[in-house]
């Protein structure tokens, strides 16, 4: 039975070699199953797509049916925030409450042991200054994502190991494009607003295109570059879970639906700047009112604002139940946090049952005597016993003056 050239990339893609098994082509069964996961592996991405659409529908129908504007821009934004706050709280309380039974810190260079042996301070920090300049490393420039190798055997059958850096380069332009994102936001909920916002707004959207001539003009509003930056790292994402054979296998639903959500936030936010207009002095009013406590619901408000709105909250809520809680974990991970210092200092296991010890301190002193006769080596000598003094002539005779 021949089998199509898609097959034999799934195959290939999941390690399993027909030829070593004594089969020159596989049976109908094998194909059968094959092509079950790989339907099953298609779900995994088309469930989540299918979920955000239902969700773009919902709001942008409901937010024009009259009444319905209050629930999408009032009670589920603060609905999402209370989801969010206390779902983040927990999920970080219950991990630093976690015990570290294991000294486990990853290390990238030579850990600190004798003064001649250059110490590798950042890789195998053992002070807090240390720990703290080798996380801002990992959060600021992602440093052990920047190390990240990947495996692949040639068809000589050598392995080879080559830098992930357009999974780097991707992983920056995502997050630092979504900081910026949501601090050019800050103007929607800061009245004034502040300098640092204007600041970074100005230089983000130092692009423009206009075109002037006497019959002709057009123009286009400064194009930010952090929304398509975001954009395209949000794709790039999709697409290297999607056509990785690898990463798409280890992929889950949970893993596409807030790439799924954040790619139509950002759709959202485009349309609505470069495409439809909206009152931004409206938006701008609903949004102060949702920080103020004092909500209210302007006229002119369209409906695809408030799409965006409501995808914006989806995502606050899901987050602490997702892998974006990677934003607070990084924090209490014992593999960064932890000092490199196993041959100074013994690390306790937290969940050690109290049972009493007898150290070898405690062994030698009560056994030292006995080591030295039989010629075991010990750590410390027993001490030499005092000479007896002999006694002197003059306590007889003082004796027998008192009998």
């Amino acid at each position: 039975m021949k089998m199509s050239r898609r097959s034999q990339v799934k195959l290939k893609a999941l390690n399993i070699n027909f030829s070593d098994r004594g089969f020159s082509q596989p049976g109908k069964s094998v194909v059968r199953s094959l092509r079950v996961r790989c339907f099953s592996m298609n779900l995994r991405y088309i469930i989540p797509l299918i979920a955000v659409i239902v969700l773009f529908l919902i709001s942008f129908l409901g937010a024009q049916v009259s009444g319905l504007q209050y629930v999408f821009g009032v009670v589920i934004p603060y609905l999402a925030i209370i989801t969010f706050v206390l779902g983040f709280a927990y999920r970080m309380i219950n991990w630093s409450r976690s015990p570290v039974p294991f000294s486990i810190p990853t290390t990238g260079g030579q850990q600190k042991s004798l003064p001649w042996i250059q110490h590798s301070k950042f890789d195998s920090p053992v002070k807090g200054w240390q720990i703290i300049v080798r996380m801002a490393l990992e959060i600021l420039t992602f440093r052990s994502l920047f190390r990240n190798t990947r495996m692949k055997l040639t068809q000589g059958g050598r392995l080879s190991y080559q830098l992930e850096i357009f999974l780097w380069v991707g992983a920056l332009a995502f997050h630092y494009a979504f900081l910026v994102v949501l601090i050019r936001h800050l103007r929607l909920f800061i009245e004034p607003v502040p300098f640092f916002v204007q600041l970074i707004e100005n230089v983000d959207s130092f692009f423009r295109i206009e075109i002037i001539y006497p019959a002709f003009k057009f123009g286009v509003p400064g194009v930010y570059i952090s929304g398509f930056v975001l954009l395209a790292a949000v794709s790039y994402l999709f697409l290297r879970r999607l056509f990785v054979q690898q990463v798409k296998y280890i992929s889950i639903a949970s893993d596409y639906f807030p790439l799924f959500l954040i790619f139509g936030i950002a759709l959202s936010g485009i349309f609505m700047r470069y495409f439809t207009k909206i009152d931004v002095t409206a938006a701008k009013e609903l949004t102060l009112g949702l920080v103020t406590f004092r909500p209210t619901i302007p006229e002119g408000v369209s409906a695809i604002f408030y799409v965006h709105v409501f995808l914006v909250s989806i995502l606050i809520a899901y987050f602490p139940f997702s892998k974006l809680m990677h934003l607070g974990g990084v924090f209490l991970s014992p593999t960064r946090n932890m000092p490199t210092d196993t041959r100074a200092r013994r690390h306790v296991n937290p969940w050690n049952y109290p049972v009493p010890v007898h150290t070898y301190d405690e062994y030698e002193d009560e056994f030292r005597e006995k080591m030295v006769e039989v010629g075991l080596p010990v750590e410390k000598m027993p001490e030499a016993a005092p000479a007896e003094e002999p006694a002197s002539d003059s306590e007889p005779e003082q004796e027998e003056e008192k009998e």
